[in-house]
């Protein structure tokens, strides 16, 4: 952040050129889509609606799983073939091979369910058109996946499936027993341990239904209410700014669960605010891909990989929500912190948004907005299913809309809504399908516990080194893959390495879950600095650095709950004394931290300051009561040195 003295304002105008340019990096994460108008538009509006009412209408009806999985997918693979192209040349139109590949797909899950109770029981030996089927429709996932997502988890899982089939021939200690292709395809397509498995069931029940109601959300005005709602709360000081990013960040992405999507959204509106405060381009495009990536691990909704925690350890997701508190405040505290430090010690500007309502008149205009968020907890907490409550959320959504005529979802906009929320789907759930294979390999042959053992090895059994080689690992994963892809591999591949050296179930998948979000935020394929620099104009690799800046805690709170028993409460599991004091230390932690990698605490922070910062933010972060008083100790140690020091005149002391 440039240091901006001047009493002048710059008029920053963000072009049609570098919208176009930012949103090919939510291409990139959600799948380029075809650009078409006509009766095929019309029609895959009608195929996209039906799909959102089946879905609204099994939420609250009961529909056999596999049935609800099997038409779930079949709809993926019809609108898949017709929304995403095959390259990206052809947008503009769909070719006859499109249909029939969407067609076949259809026709591979009708011959699924025709006989489904005797279809099941040939998982094991199936016969010839079982075969023919069961290679056609792992196809078809594998090139829908590769429309959606790009060639690379196509091709990881392509190496899973020859590592099935190779068993014997591989070296140790990969070697095992080996499946054939009758095994294989039987164990993907005719069972619920493959395709049709955990990733698939959590994209048909949960993320489906909370991507119509992000929909919902949108169309009915509320993503631009949070962001006007966070200029109106925030921007009454210098750091005004940089506090309604932040903000409107959290608002805006819980809905939405995509971190590139919220950054684009917002640094389209904010940017200009943030370059009138004296952000440079660096600087302001690291503060909105922190924002954004904030939103994936944010309650009430969090990203698509949190419905799939939720599945796997076999808890309710209401338990998940709970177990983001902590780690959420934490992220968003050092975010807070690091913009007040940085208003400090470069000058920033106070901006004030002459177009936006004041905070009392939007609150009494468009406070509904906010009902049908606060439902989805409400309900949950009074016994409810997160299906059930994000389908009453959506209910709730739709009705207030209504209570103003400009937020009205009329029927135009509500089916521009419900074709939104299965558009929106298509990307995530072709992952989904894809990953079951990875799933799949890994349930069929063991891998899972032999590559635990394996990394564990390396390790030497030290569960500080499991934890970094995990991380290291999530992030080569997140450097190809999305991520719901990425946390779904390390689920079943690393999670099992950290349990078995003792982390409970919920920090090692949390541990997982947050090194897969982070991925987004590390070069080489940033994705959310690389949407933010080209919004900006700002030079990528430094966007990137600068949003290592805000996010460096979030990298440091998965150790915190991972490397000592007493650190689970921050993931609020345990008794409340220590829940208090873990959650008190480890917010004090991260103020030092930040403190330290910002140059700043009560003033500018002298070198020797930033180490004994930094020293004790690492030491509060290992719960343990030696080390708390230490870090403590620091700290208090840095609060009296700086106020000792006199005080220099002036911002730039």
């Amino acid at each position: 952040m440039e240091a901006k003295t001047g009493p002048e304002e710059k008029t920053v105008a963000i072009s049609e050129a570098r919208l176009k340019e930012a949103e090919k990096y939510i291409e990139e994460e959600e799948g380029v889509t075809r650009r078409i108008s006509g009766f095929f538009d019309t029609f895959i509006t009608i195929v996209a609606v039906s799909m959102s009412l089946y879905h609204l209408y099994a939420a609250v009806a009961t529909v056999t799983t596999q049935i609800l999985r099997g038409v779930h997918v079949a709809f993926v693979l019809f609108l898949g073939f017709l929304v995403f192209p095959p390259y990206r040349k052809s947008r503009q139109r769909i070719g006859w091979y499109d249909l029939l590949l969407a067609l076949i797909g259809v026709a591979t899950i009708v011959y699924m369910l025709f006989d489904f109770e005797e279809f099941i029981y040939r998982a094991v030996t199936p016969t010839t058109w079982d075969l023919l089927f069961g290679v056609i429709f792992i196809l078809l996932v594998l090139e829908v996946a590769r429309r959606a997502t790009g060639w690379v988890m196509p091709f990881i899982c392509i190496l899973f499936l020859l590592y099935a089939y190779l068993g014997p021939s591989l070296p140790a200690p990969w070697t095992h027993r080996g499946y054939d292709i009758e095994r294989i395809v039987g164990h993907m397509y005719m069972t619920l341990e493959g395709i049709f498995g955990v990733p698939v069931d959590v994209s048909s029940t949960f993320i489906i239904l909370f991507t119509i109601y992000g929909a919902v959300l949108e169309y009915s005005g509320a993503g631009k209410f949070f962001i006007d709602f966070s200029f109106a709360a925030m921007g009454r000081k210098p750091s005004g700014a940089g506090r309604t990013v932040t903000l409107a960040s959290f608002l805006l992405g819980g809905p939405s669960g995509s971190g590139v999507a919220t950054t684009v959204t917002l640094g389209s509106v904010a940017y200009p605010m943030l370059a009138k405060a004296g952000y440079d381009k660096d600087s302001a495009g690291g503060l909105l891909s922190a924002g954004g990536i904030g939103a994936i691990i944010s309650p009430p909704v969090l990203g698509a990989a949190a419905f799939l925690i939720a599945e796997i350890l076999k808890i309710s997701y209401l338990e998940v929500l709970r177990m983001a508190v902590m780690p959420t405040i934490l992220y968003y505290l050092s975010i807070f912190l690091m913009v007040e430090f940085d208003a400090k010690k470069f000058g920033a500007r106070k901006v004030v948004a002459e177009e936006i309502l004041s905070l009392g008149k939007l609150t009494r205009m468009y406070w509904f907005h906010f009902t049908s968020l606060v439902a989805i907890v409400a309900l949950m907490l009074v016994g409810f299913t997160p299906i059930l409550s994000v389908f009453l959320a959506t209910i709730i959504a739709t009705g207030v809309s209504f209570f103003r005529s400009e937020t009205a979802l009329k029927p135009k906009k509500l089916v521009k809504a419900l074709r939104g929320g299965s558009i929106g789907v298509l990307g995530v759930a072709a992952t989904c399908a894809c990953a079951g294979i990875i799933v799949g390999v890994v349930t069929l042959t063991g891998l899972g516990l032999k590559f635990s053992s394996i990394v564990i090895a390396y390790a030497g059994g030290n569960l500080l080194l499991t934890c970094i080689f995990t991380g290291l690992l999530m992030w080569i994963i997140g450097l190809a893959v999305p991520v719901t892809a990425s946390y779904i591999i390390g689920a079943v591949i690393a999670a099992p390495a950290l349990i078995m050296l003792k982390v409970p179930e919920i920090a090692a998948h949390m541990f997982i879950f947050y090194y897969a979000v982070l991925s987004e935020v590390s070069p080489p394929t940033a994705l959310s600095p690389f949407a933010a620099a080209a919004l900006t104009g700002g030079n990528p690799y430094k966007t990137t650095m600068m949003a290592w800046k805000y996010t460096l805690p979030a990298f440091i709170v998965p150790f915190m709950f991972t490397l000592h028993p007493d650190g689970v409460g921050l993931l609020l599991s345990g008794p409340w004394p220590k829940i208090l004091w873990t959650s008190v230390t480890s917010m004090i932690g991260i103020a030092a931290l930040a403190g330290g990698v910002d140059a700043w605490f009560l003033r500018r922070a002298t070198g020797l300051e930033r180490i004994l910062l930094i020293t004790a933010g690492l030491m509060l972060v290992y719960s343990s009561w030696v080390f708390d008083a230490v870090g403590l100790g620091l700290v208090l140690l840095v609060i009296i040195m700086q106020k000792m020091r006199p005080k220099k005149m002036g911002v730039l002391e």
